[in-house]
């Protein structure tokens, strides 16, 4: 395997702190995982950059997570959870504290329904926001009209959360490809688990959609660890991680395409100006 190139991002990572209130809607309560723990993880999967994003543990109130974003400074982005009667100066102070998405998750525990996702991303979209959606990709056909109406990017996790997972050719799949294909919808290579419990570590039916999803549209990829796992009992190992993202990624410039150049493009970090240019992997990322 070819060396990762400088800039790889981990687009989707949570952080737990019982130092901060948990939502009242929550069916989640984890237990803490700081940034110290995360920085072993990001040394062994040499990752320079990171995604943190707004669990359904902590609901509306995005204060740790952005806690966690001002402590890693230009190495990390935030996706949070607002819902319609978001203020435009709430917005503005979301979008200077490392704010790039609006996260609506349609599973049980999430804070912020369907309804308000058109008021949101009409309200985001003029700060360069997207919509970051994780459902049961099943419901996708009845959903696929009104995502392709969003004015805003749509990020959709996990391979899209067929639970179960689905072939390639059943309708649900088929809508995802159909959102892609618009050319503004990404998808995050991650947590196959999330979907089926069979066949860890390498969750073959999960792995074959991934692998169509990059055929079909390697620029439209992302990839994530979705640490810390909330809710597994047996969470990959990150060598497991390492083993899986390089088999889906076997291709070096679709390596570098979906780790280094579309999550600098979703969630504007600078260019990496020297691809080739060496540096010390060991160093966390509380450190750059």
């Amino acid at each position: 395997m070819t060396a990762d190139p400088r800039g790889v991002c981990d687009t989707h990572v949570h952080v737990y702190d019982h130092r901060y209130p948990v939502s009242p809607t929550t069916v989640l309560e984890p237990p803490d995982a700081t940034l110290a723990d995360y920085a072993g993880v990001q040394a062994q999967l040499g990752l320079d950059r990171v995604v943190i994003v707004q669990p359904t543990t902590y609901g509306l109130d995005n204060r740790l997570q952005l806690d966690a974003v001002a402590t890693l400074g230009s190495a990390a982005r935030a996706v949070v959870v607002v819902d319609d009667d978001v203020t435009d100066d709430e917005l503005e102070r979301l979008t200077v504290a490392g704010a790039r998405g609006a996260r609506f998750h349609m599973l049980p525990g999430g804070a912020v329904p369907w309804s308000a996702m058109p008021g949101v991303a009409e309200r985001i979209a003029s700060y360069g926001w997207h919509v970051q959606l994780q459902l049961d990709g099943r419901e996708l056909p009845e959903r696929v009209d009104e995502l392709l109406a969003l004015p805003t990017p749509l990020v959709i996790d996990h391979v899209g959360r067929f639970m179960p997972p689905v072939e390639p050719d059943h309708r649900a799949f088929r809508a995802l490809s159909v959102l892609v294909d618009s050319g503004r919808c990404w998808v995050k290579l991650s947590a196959p688990y999330e979907s089926t419990r069979d066949g860890a570590p390498h969750y073959p039916t999960v792995a074959e959609l991934a692998r169509r999803l990059i055929d079909r549209a390697p620029e439209r990829m992302l990839w994530a660890t979705n640490w810390p796992h909330p809710g597994q009992d047996d969470p990959p190992t990150p060598e497991q991680l390492l083993a899986l993202r390089d088999d889906w990624l076997a291709d070096p410039d679709v390596r570098r395409r979906v780790l280094v150049d579309n999550p600098a493009e979703v969630y504007g970090f600078d260019p990496i100006v020297r691809p080739s240019e060496s540096h010390d992997r060991q160093r966390p990322l509380e450190s750059r």
